[in-house]
């Protein structure tokens, strides 16, 4: 898959030292610092129903490129760091995964 097409990167965390609610309040103020930069084309934070400790990120980014060269060494991405710091040691899985067509929306 080419690194220049549109992808998702997905964040799992497996909280363990903070609550699910300080997770959601970090990703509040994080959230301004994606919705800010042009490499990111929209984020959503889900809990886990039947455990509200798993939660996990989804971001669709242009493409891997433009988040790792252009977003990681922008400035949005301090302050997004800054914010989500205290989670880091936390996150179970983090990878950028590219979309296969098959899927479907109401």
């Amino acid at each position: 898959m080419s690194r220049k097409a549109a992808i998702v990167e997905y964040i799992r965390y497996a909280l363990t030292d903070h609550s699910p609610e300080e997770l959601i309040d970090a990703y509040r103020e994080a959230g301004t610092h994606l919705a800010a930069a042009p490499e990111c084309l929209g984020y959503e934070l889900c809990a886990s129903d039947d455990d509200p400790r798993s939660q996990i990120l989804r971001i669709v980014w242009t493409s891997a490129d433009a988040h790792i060269d252009g977003f990681r060494r922008g400035p949005n991405f301090p302050p997004f760091l800054k914010a989500i710091g205290p989670f880091v040691g936390e996150i179970a899985e983090m990878r950028h995964y590219h979309r296969t067509g098959v899927e479907w929306r109401r």
